[in-house]
């Protein structure tokens, strides 16, 4: 290991292998993507997923080694055990920095299928990318605003049609479909400006996820609810990359797709109330579980 570089070098170097890891298995994805794309049939999509899967797995243990390589840092990760590669998952997290991702690959690769998020329209222009995000079968969501279906009410449930139909794709290969609830990174700005109840989380956006779970609730084999608390504190990718984070704690919680889960969030006053309340739930606990980690306190005491 390298950890005795000092900081400034370290995030160099290790920006310079992710860049180049990145590139070397794009290289190796473009074929079997362009075979994809270019033969949409069954018996030849099937198996170029699972080699695209297998290419994105890949990249991530790489990213995985460049870190052990770099950077001494203590990973306490709890919960991470009873997962497969051949089941389906909602995974939801909070969000500190930009080092949530690396971390999530980190500790979820190779246990669960590689992540997809969900693409907004608007993203899908992006050159390479969107190429890559195409190949993958990253589901798009398309959502209309309430102003416009109250101008077109022909098109109410049109939106959710089209991202169900978006993870049609999934049903034959397993995926895991990552959403990061609170939809933007916790600052103390942001929790000020939103008066959030929560001592180290933002409000959660129950929308989104309830778009999710109406879209493709019947796929999911189970919702994994993860913590991730960074030590001395959360910092920039930057800070990731130069060894300034010393430990990284990460709880995995694995929750049942009920039925209690899946409604119509938009049209169902009911329904959103209660799922409101199971999303305020959820957030509740997970802050008293990132007030004992940051503090190492049991949640028994």
């Amino acid at each position: 290991m390298l950890s005795f570089l000092p900081g400034p070098l370290k995030g160099i170097l290790a920006f310079f292998l992710f860049v180049v890891n990145l590139l070397f298995w794009f290289v190796i994805l473009i074929p079997f993507a362009l075979i994809k794309i270019c033969l949409p049939v069954p018996f030849i999509r099937k198996p170029m997923d699972y080699a695209l899967n297998f290419f994105c797995t890949m990249w991530a243990s790489c990213n995985k080694i460049i870190l052990i390589f770099l950077n001494d840092i203590k990973w306490d990760i709890e919960g991470n055990d009873d997962l497969s590669m051949n089941e389906w998952y909602l995974v939801l997290s909070n969000h500190q920095s930009y080092s949530d991702f690396v971390a999530l690959q980190y500790v979820l690769n190779n246990r669960i299928p590689y992540f997809r998020f969900f693409i907004k329209k608007e993203l899908l222009w992006i050159p390479i990318f969107n190429f890559v995000w195409y190949a993958l079968d990253y589901p798009r969501m398309k959502r209309y605003p309430k102003e416009f279906l109250e101008k077109n009410p022909h098109l109410k449930g049109k939106d959710i049609e089209t991202t169900r139909k978006s993870c049609e794709r999934f049903k034959f290969v397993p995926v895991s479909v990552m959403n990061f609830v609170e939809g933007t990174r916790f600052t103390k700005a942001k929790h000020e400006k939103q008066q959030s109840p929560f001592k180290h989380l933002l409000k959660p956006k129950a929308g989104g996820i309830a778009f999710v779970l109406a879209a493709m609730g019947d796929q999911l084999s189970a919702i994994l609810d993860v913590t991730i608390s960074y030590s001395p504190k959360a910092m920039s990718l930057w800070d990731f990359f130069c060894g300034r984070v010393s430990e990284v704690k990460i709880r995995v919680k694995r929750l049942s797709v009920s039925d209690d889960v899946k409604g119509d969030y938009f049209e169902d006053n009911t329904f959103r109330e209660r799922f409101q309340a199971w999303m305020n739930t959820l957030w509740t606990e997970k802050d008293l579980l990132m007030e004992s980690m940051k503090t190492g306190s049991s949640l028994k005491n």
